[in-house]
């Protein structure tokens, strides 16, 4: 595997020169990729989602909408069950008070100790504060009190005036996926805050364009370097939902639009049917087993998570991944909750991973894994409330794991560790729909 420190050199000689924008091109098309698509990589026959001109604007708001906080701010007036549970859960979360003080590096670290980067991890810094600002931005959003958006943007301004780079071996990846697309989330709902001085927040975007954008690309289109499906689903999903969530925020449809093709196309784990790797039939209709299913059930209930924003903010641009392929992300969310939730039996498929140097290398996963089995996220209220009712399916194992997460927390709510910072949560909060 290629190091990570050649990729970031790269990419912060051709910004510093002048030249990214020459080459990676921000002209009338938008941004220019250096990859391009065949069609052929289709991995199963279903009708796709196509993708807009450049030229046409995305809309605002990343996971939420206008409508989304009128109705939550009306549940909430009216003391109904389970907004309010989901409110107070939130405002009782240590990240989300005015208070919050962030804590940003220089040098932001995940996979540290490495021959690549011999200093230690610090990625601990950067989940954090970007839970706290996504949580305050909430807190603005939903009550008004404009001091709880001067503390988040407090927390974005520190980062973007600190942060120069990212580093570490090949799991600087996932700190790019999970804290670009989160950080950028944060923003979103902020930008309408007429306290956020234009020139800082232009400089927010700068630094997601120039310190998150090239790992999220440098990931998905090259694997630096390695197999495109040496990494498992959960690191193409994270980079594909910092991307989309980076373009969403600096109105980049190319770098959306990059991402919509992925989804559908791309080599590597991240590619819809790929991460969704079989659809059962017959007494077993109805469900669908994860690329990460037989490895471990930790990261398999991640890839619901991340595929659960990615659905959302493709949603909330006109694109319904929720529908793609008859269905098929209930039929894993299906899969996943009754094994995890339930704890009932479910089919396995065998899989053959190819992964290692020129994907000479292959394991066999015989049985669905039960390492981490029961693993909690608050993840099940964006699928569930979709598709039970924006779509009006049957959702029975989905429904589950919304009453064993009831009401969903976020960052802080589930442990120190980073597992309970990959998902921005309160889900019951600002999901829910009659």
């Amino acid at each position: 595997m290629k190091q990570y420190k050649f990729y970031i050199s790269i990419m912060m000689i051709l910004v510093a020169g002048g030249l990214f924008a020459t080459i990676a091109g921000c002209g009338k098309t938008g941004l220019r990729h250096l990859g391009t698509w065949d069609a052929g990589l289709m991995s199963k026959d279903s009708a796709g989602i196509d993708t807009l001109a450049p030229s046409v604007a995305l809309k605002h708001g990343g996971l939420h909408t206008m409508a989304d906080f009128g109705r939550v701010k009306a549940k909430i007036a009216a003391n109904a069950e389970p907004w309010i549970s989901g409110w107070n859960k939130l405002i009782a979360n240590s990240h989300a008070q005015a208070g919050y003080t962030a804590n940003p590096t220089v040098k932001l670290i995940r996979g540290g100790g490495s021959r690549e980067e011999p200093e230690a991890d610090n990625y601990s810094r950067a989940m954090n504060d970007a839970a706290a600002a996504y949580q305050l931005a909430l807190r603005w959003k939903i009550s008004g009190d404009d001091t709880f958006a001067t503390a988040a943007i407090a927390i974005l301004n520190a980062w973007a005036a600190t942060c120069q780079q990212l580093s570490g071996d090949s799991n600087v990846a996932l700190g790019a996926g999970f804290y670009g697309y989160q950080f950028a989330l944060a923003a979103e709902l902020l930008r309408d805050f007429n306290g956020w001085v234009a020139a800082d927040f232009k400089k927010f975007k700068d630094w997601m364009v120039n310190v998150f954008y090239p790992v999220n690309y440098s990931f998905l289109s090259g694997h630096f370097g390695s197999c495109p499906t040496n990494g498992y689903a959960n690191w193409d999903l994270a980079n594909l939902a910092s991307m989309m969530a980076i373009g969403i925020l600096t109105d980049n449809r190319s770098m959306y639009n990059y991402c919509i093709n992925y989804l559908q196309k791309g080599k590597g784990n991240g590619n819809w049917y790929t991460a969704i790797n079989y659809v059962f039939d017959g007494a077993d209709a109805g469900l669908a087993q994860l690329q990460e299913s037989g490895r471990d059930q930790g990261h398999a209930t991640l890839c619901i998570a991340l595929m659960g924003v990615i659905a959302q903010l493709a949603w909330n641009q006109g694109d319904d991944f929720y529908s793609l392929d008859d269905n098929r992300l209930l039929k894993a969310c299906e899969y996943t909750a009754k094994y995890n939730v339930a704890s009932l039996d479910v089919p396995y498929h065998s899989y053959t991973r190819i992964y290692g140097a020129n994907c000479a290398s292959t394991e066999v996963h015989s049985v669905i894994s039960s390492s981490g089995r029961g693993t909690v996220r608050p993840m099940w209220s964006i699928p569930y409330f979709h598709y039970n009712k924006v779509k009006k399916l049957t959702a029975k194992y989905t429904a589950m794991g919304v009453q064993s997460t009831l009401p969903e927390g976020g960052g802080g709510d589930y442990g120190p560790n980073s597992g309970g910072f990959d998902q921005l949560g309160f889900g019951t909060l600002m999901f829910t729909l009659d």
